[in-house]
């Protein structure tokens, strides 16, 4: 009798327990039917041989790793896309974090109708906005090119389409929501009082700048940096449409590889390794990050 009384209690004991692990297993199933294994079988695919006429060898070979690391052609598309990711990441910051800055100085009604205006580009299909920039600058033929010819401000169109400007441009009108969100929620942490008590003790406006707001607002623009800068890196839409095939990243090379060339496996390559480069970016930003906000609420 007292052992089947423990037992009961044993058994009262694990089931709290167990539940959370029971209530999270349909998504955790999802999670890896949509997710973890794809990926493990992307990652067993940049690892098979392809051949023109015999297609795809299940053989674990590192020809396709080899071909990435020693051919130039891919350390440039790799090189582009970051270099465009770190400066649509660097204007969003730069324009983003003085924008937060005046959002959360606002007041009702105003502030709800600046966010809606703010989060307008993030309720338009990405096609259909991308296809708007090519419309309006999309050579003599684009609305605002031609324009400014006509009112004799500009002698050529103005380089937009096949061009980093016009990639850079496109991703950060999309892409600045996430910015000023983040930095907005980091500033919502800030007494507005304490301005207030930094100019009553006799500090200029760019004391209070630097020694009171920008400590807030850097940890904000940390943590949207991170996201910015990782949809840039992965962004295929507006890279596809703005830049091309002439101007290519590193997710309209896979794209190629996959549909064009149908070369399945290299294209796994190239996706694999951005997506473990863009994994240790965040990583690294992440503890940058943490380290920062540790720093300031300590």
């Amino acid at each position: 009798m007292r052992e089947a009384t423990q037992e009961t209690r044993a058994t009262r004991r694990l089931a709290p327990a167990a539940v959370p692990w029971l209530l999270s297993l349909p998504a955790l199933l999802l999670f890896a039917a949509v997710l973890v294994i794809p990926l493990i079988m992307t990652i067993l695919l940049s690892f098979h041989d392809w051949s023109q006429y015999g297609g795809i060898k299940p053989v674990l070979i590192l020809k396709n790793w080899r071909e990435i690391w020693s051919d130039p052609y891919y350390a440039e598309m790799f090189l582009r896309t970051f270099r465009i990711a770190a400066l649509v990441t660097l204007v969003t910051a730069l324009v983003g974090a003085p924008e937060a800055y005046i959002l959360n100085r606002m007041r009702p009604p105003w502030r709800g109708l600046f966010v809606l205006v703010l989060l307008g580009p993030l309720l338009i299909s990405v096609v259909a906005r991308t296809l708007g920039w090519a419309l309006l600058f999309g050579g003599r033929t684009g609305v605002v090119n031609a324009a400014l010819i006509n009112l004799h401000l500009i002698a050529s169109p103005i380089p937009f389409m096949f061009t980093e400007t016009g990639i850079v441009v496109a991703l950060v009108h999309v892409l600045m929501p996430f910015m000023v969100l983040a930095v907005w929620t980091a500033l919502q942490r800030l007494d507005p009082q304490i301005e207030n008590a930094a100019a009553s003790l006799g500090a200029g406006h760019l004391t209070i700048l630097r020694r009171v707001i920008l400590p807030q607002v850097v940890p904000g623009m940390l943590s949207g940096g991170i996201i910015v800068f990782a949809l840039a890196a992965s962004a295929f839409a507006t890279p596809a449409i703005i830049g091309g095939r002439r101007l290519k990243v590193a997710a309209t090379l896979a794209y190629d590889e996959f549909l064009n060339t149908l070369n399945w496996p290299l294209g796994a390559a190239v996706a694999v390794l951005l997506l473990v480069v863009l994994v240790a970016i965040v990583v690294t930003a992440n503890r940058l990050t943490e380290r920062r906000y540790a720093e300031v609420l300590g």
